[in-house]
């Protein structure tokens, strides 16, 4: 079975905002990490059942098309790697 990611828990850093579908968490460096989960959400409002796999895919989906078009306009995306980015410990 498929685990599912409803809320993203990551202790040692601070939850700024849990949005219908990605968690907002603040690094030590100042940056920003968002996760997205597998909580699904349709006209406003998450549904009880979240979809597995479905926040690895939005990520991924983003990652592409934040690569994609970077030569023509600046993003925030500064890596992919969440183990890069997380505090050692």
């Amino acid at each position: 079975m498929t685990s599912v990611v409803h809320t993203a828990e990551l202790p040692g850093l601070d939850l700024l905002h849990r949005g219908k579908v990605r968690d907002l968490f603040a690094l030590p460096d100042g940056r920003l990490l968002m996760v997205a989960t597998d909580r699904l959400s349709a006209f406003d409002v998450v549904l009880p059942d979240p979809i597995p796999g479905k926040g690895e895919i939005l990520c991924q989906l983003s990652n592409f098309w934040f690569a994609r078009t970077a030569d023509l306009i600046a993003n925030h995306l500064t890596g992919d790697s969440v183990a890069a980015a997380l505090p050692a410990g």
